[in-house]
């Protein structure tokens, strides 16, 4: 008999080892099995129903496991897409408002990504994300369209956003996927950052120097701020145009 290369897969070892020995235990004769029939006891330990079922198996293609997100092949860009990475720099953020809508489309779903579906959002939150990955100072008009596209949803009064779950097509996959190779890694210090930044604290309202120089009261042992830092306060309030709350 001509050898053969025959693959056996057991999902589950310790239970192919169990129903093989239940097997081999069962059987009427007391003798060794035969080698077909040993071969068969085999196959069938394995979830076919004997050797043959098992070599008709095999000579189906095995599934083809899915790819790392890294080892995936880069999806082409349409020439729309490849004007809307162009609105982005190095660092990720958004240089100009387009003036295309296929291409303000595009440049949505770059945006929707940096959302978390699983929690919601305040305005305040909203604005610091937005803030953060714009170059042009209009967080405004990128939280409307992103509200316009049905990307983020958010209650009548605007207290609360959150991102709605979307499937882009294959030309805003193409471009997210690009966006994401070009621009660099987030050192762990700056992830934790922005992390504290869009965490709902306690005060809503309260400027960063504001909190900045309580704190450095409270370590002064409860000594007040001086005039200069206050003053500070008032012009970082003033040309943010949000007065606090």
């Amino acid at each position: 008999m001509s050898r053969e290369a025959l693959p056996l897969v057991a999902p589950d070892l310790s239970a192919f080892a169990r129903s093989l020995g239940q097997a081999l235990k069962t059987r009427p004769a007391a003798e060794p099995p035969g080698h077909v029939e040993l071969l068969n006891l085999i196959a069938r330990a394995a979830g076919h129903r004997n050797v043959q079922a098992l070599r008709a198996a095999t000579e189906r293609p095995l599934p083809v496991a899915p790819l790392a997100a890294e080892d995936r092949p880069v999806l082409p860009l349409t020439a729309n897409a490849r004007k809307a990475l162009m609105q982005f720099d190095s660092r990720g953020r958004l240089v100009r408002w387009p003036h295309k809508f296929s291409v303000q489309r595009l440049a949505m779903w770059v945006l929707w990504t940096l959302f978390d579906g699983r929690r919601r959002y305040t305005e305040r939150e909203v604005n610091t994300i937005l803030m953060t990955a714009n170059a042009f100072g209009d967080h405004v008009t990128l939280r409307r369209e992103l509200v316009n596209h049905r990307l983020l949803a958010r209650k009548s009064d605007c207290s609360e956003y959150w991102k709605l779950p979307a499937r882009p097509d294959a030309e805003a996959q193409a471009l997210v996927a690009a966006w994401r190779a070009s621009r660099p890694r987030p050192s762990p210090r700056r992830e934790l950052a922005v992390e504290e930044a869009t965490r709902p604290r306690r005060g809503v309202g309260v400027q960063a120097g504001a909190v900045h120089s309580r704190r450095v009261a409270a370590d002064r042992g409860g000594e007040q701020a001086p005039a200069q830092a206050t003053a500070h306060q008032e012009r970082v309030v003033g040309d943010a145009g949000q007065p606090l709350d």
